[in-house]
């Protein structure tokens, strides 16, 4: 554990007071150990957890020195690259900047060249020369061909993030040919997750003399701060199953549902939409303004659902123009038309996830681990449910070895007490949900979203402009209805709900049903309330007036 303080590693007052704005009490085993040395000037080799604090471990010393540095020198230049594997993640990286620096601003600033697809569009950025400059391997090296970032004679650090995925994500070439226009002074990081084969050969290519730290610590939180289930069940089942604990409250607050390629995730979401179950898709065929925006939006709590693929199941990365691809993906190939530059599991800081389900079971142990890492961050508790096949047992017993756990120990995955049995009286519900979501609806889902990010592309404003009638066109297109949606899907019957599970049930939901079987008696009806004050059988009351009256009006008459 973590003994010392942010005030006792040195570090500047401007950072310290930041620290304390983004609540960080004390800082966590690797940002205690890598801090110091860091700004000692030592180069670095650090494995931690996800969810460790690596981003932080390298940014308040890259920081700290950098504010020294200025101090003696007064050009303006390019001092640190921060390289990424991920667009997501240089995202993430240049917020994180932007929030240890919120006062020192003015001396330190950083330009994130990862997230725009339009190199022109960054060139002014770069004229200005940022103080750090974030960014993926081949846009750092385009970059560095058109001149418009020179480091041979200003870099002071380099860093190398999620070092473990620059090479799979097919950037070994980018790395190598960016390394020969740097100098050959200067200090480098890299973090990773794990220490493989790719990491080793980055190390050899990129540092001298390094101190590496490699913690003494479980590859996830132990079990007082991060649960974890199975529970065995076949296709029909997952869906049964995952319908019931959303729709039922049993799972509450932030939950990222993962899936393994990018159909399986609209099939999700179109069958969730049959129980009026709101849910936002995050995979590599959208474009990276709009899965920043998704991340966003699920922090800031828009969205309690995330479906989400990963790394695992993307193509390798596609050719460019005039330019042969840099390598080649693991995992196989995948869908086209993705993104090669997106990753989800691993790097993306989610916020206050409580729970994880992995409705697809991961394709690795190491998936599993980053996977389950979107949770139970900093000290925060979290859930990991994980649905297994009966074919897939094998790989659940790779995790249970990978994790501590096996055939002579404790399961580290728990078994998930459920009893299906209770729950059949929702199956039909499912089986006619899922009758709904065709192959075709899938792919109407699919060509809609594109649809309304061409619409919205602020890429493709300018071509709308001069081309009015394709805007139209694509407009006034025909109307995508992916999946026919039933109204009595929506609600849940009292029936329906397993005695055992009453209990449990979401309060509000029934307190809901119970004001609309019961309504208020200002609420009834005109024709109701007349039907009761002027029907003259029941307010007609006889009286001797009444007789007399009759009487004369009979005599005359004879």
């Amino acid at each position: 554990m973590a003994t010392l303080r942010f005030h006792e590693l040195g570090v500047d007052d401007r950072l310290l007071k930041a620290i304390a704005d983004l609540g960080w009490a004390k800082p966590t085993l690797i940002q205690e150990k890598a801090i110091p040395l860091a700004m000692d000037g030592k180069d670095l080799l650090a494995r931690a957890r996800t969810g460790s604090g690596k981003t932080a471990a390298y940014l308040i010393p890259i920081i700290q020195n950098l504010l020294q540095s200025k101090m003696s020198v007064s050009e303006q230049a390019v001092r640190i690259l921060i390289l990424v594997p991920t667009k997501e993640l240089g995202h993430q990286v240049q917020q994180m900047i932007r929030q240890l620096t919120t006062y020192c601003a003015r001396d330190v600033r950083v330009a994130d060249i990862s997230g725009q697809a339009d190199i022109s569009a960054q060139r002014p950025i770069l004229m200005e020369k940022p103080d750090i400059v974030v960014g993926t391997p081949s846009r750092a090296l385009v970059h560095m061909k058109q001149q418009t970032l020179c480091l041979r004679d200003t870099l002071q650090a380099l860093v190398i993030d999620e070092a473990d995925l620059i090479f799979s994500f097919g950037f070994e070439e980018d790395l190598k040919n960016l390394l020969c226009q740097l100098p050959k002074i200067f200090q480098s990081f890299l973090m990773s997750a794990t220490f493989n084969e790719d990491v080793q050969a980055i190390k050899e290519l990129v540092l001298h003399n390094p101190v590496i730290l490699k913690l003494e610590e479980s590859q996830l939180p132990d079990s007082s701060q991060l649960t974890q289930y199975q529970i065995q069940c076949e296709e029909e089942d997952k869906f049964l199953l995952l319908y019931t604990l959303l729709k039922l409250s049993l799972v509450r607050g932030k939950t990222i549902i993962f899936v393994n390629n990018v159909e399986r995730s609209y099939r999700l979401k179109l069958f969730l939409e049959q129980f009026s179950i709101p849910a936002c898709v995050l995979n590599s065929e959208l474009p990276v303004q709009s899965r920043c925006h998704i991340i966003g939006q699920f922090n800031q709590g828009f969205y309690d659902y995330i479906i989400a693929t990963d790394e695992q199941s993307l193509s390798d990365p596609s050719e460019k123009k005039g330019k042969k691809p840099a390598g080649k993906r693991k995992g196989g190939r995948g869908e086209k038309g993705q993104d090669s530059e997106y990753g989800v599991s691993r790097g993306i800081d989610f916020h206050n996830v409580s729970t994880v389900l992995n409705f697809d079971f991961p394709q690795s142990v190491d998936s599993y681990i980053h996977r389950a890492g979107r949770t139970a961050r900093a000290n925060n508790p979290g859930v990991v449910l994980t649905f297994v096949a009966h074919t897939e047992l094998p790989l659940l017993a790779d995790i249970e070895e990978a994790l501590g756990g096996g055939a002579s120990q404790e399961s580290v995955l728990h078994p998930y007490r459920f009893r299906m049995e209770e729950v059949e009286g929702f199956r039909y519900r499912c089986r006619d949900a899922m009758r709904s979501v065709t192959k075709q609806a899938i792919k109407e889902a699919r060509l809609k979203e594109i649809k309304e990010e061409l619409l919205n592309s602020e890429k493709l404003k300018t071509y709308f402009e001069d081309n009015p009638r394709d805007f139209n066109l694509l407009r006034h297109d025909k109307a995508l209805h992916p999946a026919i949606v039933k109204p009595h899907l929506k609600n849940v019957p009292d029936y329906l709900i397993p005695p055992s599970l009453r209990s449990v049930v979401d309060p509000l939901l029934r307190k809901r049903k119970r004001r609309r079987m019961q309504p208020s008696s200002s609420k009834v009806p005109a024709k109701k309330q007349f039907k009761k004050t002027q029907n003259p059988l029941r307010t007609f009351k006889y009286t001797k007036g009444n007789k007399k009256a009759a009487t004369k009006t009979g005599a005359g008459q004879s």
